[in-house]
């Protein structure tokens, strides 16, 4: 048994990937060793029978303005892919109540952050505006391949444009600390508090080299396009993606758990499966963390440099992610909240730091950063007619337990009981919120960063973005510091995934651009 392409691992670079490979005409076998396809893209009935939950990954804004999801869009909403959406974004709520409410109208936020502060919301105005102006090369880099001509020839561009010193001003202020962005540039504490949370959903802090940038680009991406969430679930878009291949005479395999990659000399000549069956094939595209690419799929195989490099490869904090089947809509004690896609639970920049330097120090926070998500108020298909639920994702959970900053969780592993004594946590800091939660609760499910891991060995530790983010282990230096594009020694192998260069997030970058590589 053969194919052109085999790509191991069935998350969304691994899909997109074979989507592209699959409409181009070449044969594409998808191998995914657990029991369904999609790897954080998974819809469950966690709760209760009829309560439909993305158990991880849920919002689509980084697919729908991604290359791959313009070169792919129109071909998934022929096999039932559609995004539902709210006008209102995103929000922050306070610990007081008080709360401060994105829209999609620029002019609206402008109103709103100027009441708060007179000026902020003109320099809302200038950040995303600067933005939208630097587009075409800012998202060039955040997303290329950047080892490639293109790129060299776009920086060239930029130097004629701006200058030598004019460029090397414009990297060194794409490297600020949020912390600096927020203090420096707006007024209002509540303004900061809407947009610090947000660099916890890039694998960064507010103290974190560029994510200020970063948090640039996430206003301006969530203004521009919402915060939208699949029609289904995210498990409908595995299953559109599934069909899209498919139809093109791709195939995707679950349940194939491959044990190596095989190579002639310096070659790849396809795959093992751990029953012994091997497929050849021309190119792997290997979407797995470092870590399950060099120690199990290489294993024995002569690459000296990659090998040096593994044991400084370092993962980021864990994810908590607690879910919640509700008999009637959440009644929110702040008005103007019953429509937004997500909201976050802070008190603000102090607050976020706090709790992300404790769970990077092994500590359950005291007060966790909580973003709640309302995927029934965009798709009321998630649940029965009048019920609701929450999606609620803590990005700040420790890996490794080495204490509780509030003194009251004895555990040190993530067993039954230290996760639920967490989510009881989180539970109490949500229901002060929402004034009917006692009456509306009826289930809920937690899963611990030990629990993410166990359904998706790539998480390591509860790891959901592929490894730690920092700058030394980003953009051209990820990997590793000499990596180049995913691929290395090996000829015919593409190393693809969160844990490679444009990084996590469901934008389908790495695959996007494997498959350009391959001719897509």
């Amino acid at each position: 048994m053969g194919a052109e392409h085999v790509i191991i691992g069935s998350g969304i670079n691994g899909l997109v990937a074979g989507a592209l490979l699959a409409l181009k005409g070449d044969t594409v076998t998808i191998l995914e060793r657990e029991d369904r396809a999609g790897g954080c893209l998974f819809t469950d009935e966690a709760t209760l029978p009829g309560f439909h939950h993305d158990v991880m990954a849920a919002t689509w804004v980084l697919f729908m303005t991604s290359p791959a999801g313009a070169a792919l869009g129109p071909h998934l909403e022929r096999h039932g892919f559609s995004y539902c959406h709210t006008a209102h974004p995103t929000a922050v709520l306070r610990p007081s109540g008080e709360a401060l409410v994105l829209t999609m109208d620029r002019a609206e936020n402008i109103r709103r952050f100027n009441a708060l502060a007179p000026g902020d919301g003109d320099q809302h105005a200038r950040d995303v505006g600067q933005i939208e102006a630097d587009a075409p090369f800012l998202f060039a880099l955040l997303g290329g391949p950047l080892w490639s001509w293109a790129t060299a020839k776009l920086l060239f561009g930029q130097v004629r444009k701006r200058g030598m010193r004019g460029l090397a001003a414009w990297m060194g202020s794409a490297l600020a600390p949020a912390r600096g962005w927020l203090e420096a540039r707006y007024r209002s504490p509540l303004v900061q508090a809407l947009w610090a949370p947000w660099v916890l959903h890039t694998g960064l802090t507010p103290e974190s080299t560029y994510s200020a940038q970063m948090g640039k680009v996430i206003a301006f991406a969530l203004e521009a396009a919402g915060a939208p969430v699949v029609k289904g679930g995210s498990g409908a878009a595995v299953a559109a993606f599934r069909a899209l291949i498919e139809a093109h005479g791709g195939t995707i395999r679950t349940g194939a758990d491959v044990a190596a990659i095989t190579t002639d000399g310096r070659r790849v000549t396809g795959v093992r499966l751990a029953t012994g069956e091997t497929i050849a094939c021309r190119s792997v595209l290997a979407s797995v963390a470092p870590g399950q690419l060099y120690d199990r799929l290489l294993e024995g195989v002569d690459l000296p440099e990659d090998r040096a490099a593994l044991p400084d490869f370092r993962h980021g904090r864990g994810n908590f992610q607690l879910h919640y089947a509700l008999d009637a809509a959440p009644d929110w004690a702040t008005d103007g909240l019953s429509d937004v896609a997500l909201i976050h639970l802070s008190d603000g920049l102090d607050a976020v730091s706090k709790s992300s330097n404790e769970a990077e120090r092994g500590m359950f926070p005291e007060t966790p950063t909580i973003c709640v998500g309302q995927p029934a108020t965009l798709d009321p298909s998630r649940c029965p007619e009048g019920k609701s639920i929450l999606w609620l994702q803590i990005p700040d959970a420790p890996r490794v337990i080495k204490g509780d900053a509030a003194g009251t969780i004895p555990g040190r592993t993530w067993d039954e009981a230290t996760r639920e004594a967490f989510a009881d946590r989180i539970e109490a800091i949500l229901k002060r919120h929402i004034r009917n939660f006692d009456e509306i609760k009826l289930a809920r499910r937690a899963y611990s960063p030990a629990d993410l891991e166990a359904m998706n060995i790539n998480l390591v530790g509860g790891d959901p973005y592929g490894g730690h983010c920092g700058i030394d282990q980003f953009f051209l230096w990820r990997p590793f510091a000499h990596s180049t594009n995913g691929v290395g020694a090996l000829r015919g192998l593409i190393h693809i995934g969160a844990s490679t260069h444009p990084g996590p997030g469901l934008g389908g970058g790495s695959g996007f651009n494997a498959a350009k590589r391959l001719g897509a």
